[in-house]
């Protein structure tokens, strides 16, 4: 396993809910990293932000790794959810809290 791909585990393991996104939780650098994070917030689920803008290869080493093109990207007990669209589909639909609930992710 590549260094990358090391740091990426690392962090995945890091927390119940890690979203590698352009920026931080406080200051989302792109419209969709920013969406998640109202998403997240709103749910009031505590989760780590990585930003991949501070590292090249971390930026494109998170599409390999989860084989998803686009960021960000969320990650939920290890387990890659998905994007954007399908973050805010979930919240849309009413899908994301029993979603989290199922994994074991208490929100408010």
């Amino acid at each position: 396993m590549s260094d990358i791909n090391s740091f990426i585990q690392g962090e995945i393991d890091s927390a119940d809910v890690v979203l590698f996104m352009k920026g931080t939780p406080v200051f989302p650098q792109c419209g969709f990293s920013g969406q998640v994070v109202q998403i997240l917030s709103h749910v009031g689920i505590p989760f780590k932000g990585v930003n991949v803008l501070e590292d090249e290869n971390l930026r494109e080493g998170i599409k390999s790794f989860s084989n998803w093109p686009t960021i960000p990207q969320l990650y939920v007990k290890g387990e890659f959810v998905g994007g954007c669209d399908i973050i805010r589909e979930m919240f849309e639909e009413g899908e994301l809290r029993p979603y989290l609930d199922e994994k074991g992710i208490e929100t408010v």
